[in-house]
């Protein structure tokens, strides 16, 4: 790796840092910081179901400005708004406010990290292959993890640990706080290396060409289509298991007010997350087919959430969340590079923030409906319900394989596959053994 790569690859690590840090503070507690407002469980999990909904409403106009103004302008713009909507979200705690305010301000959520979703990993990917970077990019992508591992178990223990010591509302400050310095820090240090903003079209033309190159590179492509497909059932289930953890764990405890062991299921996933992140690129190598990781982990991501369910032990339970995290976790950058391996670099952020937006929109019905289940039956057979969702996605997961895209069994995801302009790589007609 070259002197500018290994920059770029610095810079790309301290925005994950400092990301998921912020963010992690309240992780931990986000469901009981909820319940505490006086919502319910069908609230709480409706509440997120809104900040999904939000991601869904925004994904395509943010991606309009990734690709038209400038991925940093999109990540300096996500800081923002992250910021004004993690205080309104503690000042909506101090005043126990109704649902609707609670509504309103998870969609502001959603449209701040919608600014993020597709840009930072679109301009990694890109000023990579600009300062000629030719590793592979499980490896990059491994190490991202790793960080954001290591942020989310000091954020979420640490929150967690001042929730408990204060009270549920000062996470939410500190997160604000962390998320105003990555704005200062962002503005200095990031440049869009290796792509040019295209600003040829206005916002509604624009916003029709994102949605025409989103169809064309994504859904009309069927390797990637059935990719994002998967992505509802996967992204919509395991959104409401981290959130489920928080009180199930405390359950399982038999102290609803142990807001450290609240703390403890996410700073598991973030440990879970650092082994997974240094050993995807192993794990990767064990398999010809990208695809064959990304399935494995899916049946077993599947069982681990059903045994979980089923389970009253808190120690055994501990023990299943650890590895369905690691799970969870091993397969990202997997996942990352095969998606990235068959995308055209000017239509990157494009096509990864509709992935996006189908992996929220499988938390607006999910996670309410989740929610739901947990106050009829409680949050074990929720799980269970949960593990049974995520099956439907195995057989999509199936159908990309059988495309035998270039991308599958490639190892140098750094500069995507040809795609003609009909969304089908050259040699795709070819079928490969």
């Amino acid at each position: 790796m070259n002197a500018d790569a290994r920059r770029v690859q610095r810079i790309y690590l301290a925005l994950m840092l400092g990301n998921t840090l912020a963010a992690s503070f309240i992780w931990g507690i986000n469901t009981l910081f909820l319940l505490d407002a006086g919502l319910t469980n069908f609230e709480a999990f409706a509440a997120n179901a809104f900040f999904t909904a939000g991601m869904v409403i925004f994904e395509i106009p943010t991606g309009v400005v990734a690709d038209t103004v400038g991925r940093k302008v999109s990540y300096l713009l996500g800081t923002v708004t992250l910021a004004v909507t993690t205080a309104l979200y503690w000042m909506l705690w101090l005043w126990h406010a109704p649902f609707v305010w609670w509504a309103i301000v998870s969609v502001l959520l959603g449209l701040g990290f919608t600014f993020f979703s597709g840009a930072v990993e679109a301009w990694l990917v890109d000023a990579l292959a600009f300062v000629g970077y030719r590793g592979d990019m499980e490896s990059v992508f491994g190490r991202g993890l790793v960080v954001d591992g290591i942020a989310m178990f000091g954020g979420s223990v640490l929150g967690g640990v001042i929730a408990q010591a204060t009270n549920l509302g000062v996470p939410f400050l500190l997160r604000a706080g962390v998320l105003v310095v990555m704005f200062v820090f962002a503005a200095f240090v990031m440049r869009d290396l290796g792509f040019t903003p295209d600003k040829s079209e206005g916002p509604l033309a624009a916003t029709r060409t994102v949605l025409r190159d989103s169809i064309r590179y994504g859904l009309r492509r069927p390797s990637v289509r059935y990719v994002m497909l998967a992505a509802p059932f996967a992204s919509g289930v395991g959104i409401y298991a981290f959130y489920a953890l928080q009180p199930y764990l405390l359950e399982l405890w038999g102290d609803t007010s142990a807001y450290g062991i609240a703390g403890l299921a996410a700073a598991l996933l973030a440990l879970a997350q650092v082994f997974g992140g240094l050993l995807a690129p192993r794990i990767r190598r064990l398999f010809r087919m990208r695809t064959t990781t990304i399935i494995l982990a899916s049946v077993a991501g599947a069982l681990g959430l059903i045994a979980l369910g089923l389970n009253s032990i808190f120690w055994l339970a501990i023990i299943l969340l650890a590895v369905w995290g690691f799970v969870f976790a091993a397969v990202g950058p997997v996942r990352q590079a095969y998606l990235n391996g068959m995308i055209p670099s000017k239509q990157r952020a494009t096509v990864l923030s509709f992935d996006s937006l189908l992996g929220s929109a499988g938390g607006v019905v999910i996670q309410p409906a989740l929610g739901r289940a947990a106050d009829l039956w409680g949050y074990g057979t929720s799980l269970v319900i949960g593990g049974a969702i995520e099956v439907i996605a195995i057989p999509f997961l199936f159908a990309s394989r059988r495309q035998h895209d270039p991308a599958d069994a490639a190892i140098d995801a750094a500069a995507p596959v040809p795609v003609s302009p009909e969304g089908v790589p050259p040699d795709a007609a070819a079928p490969k053994g």
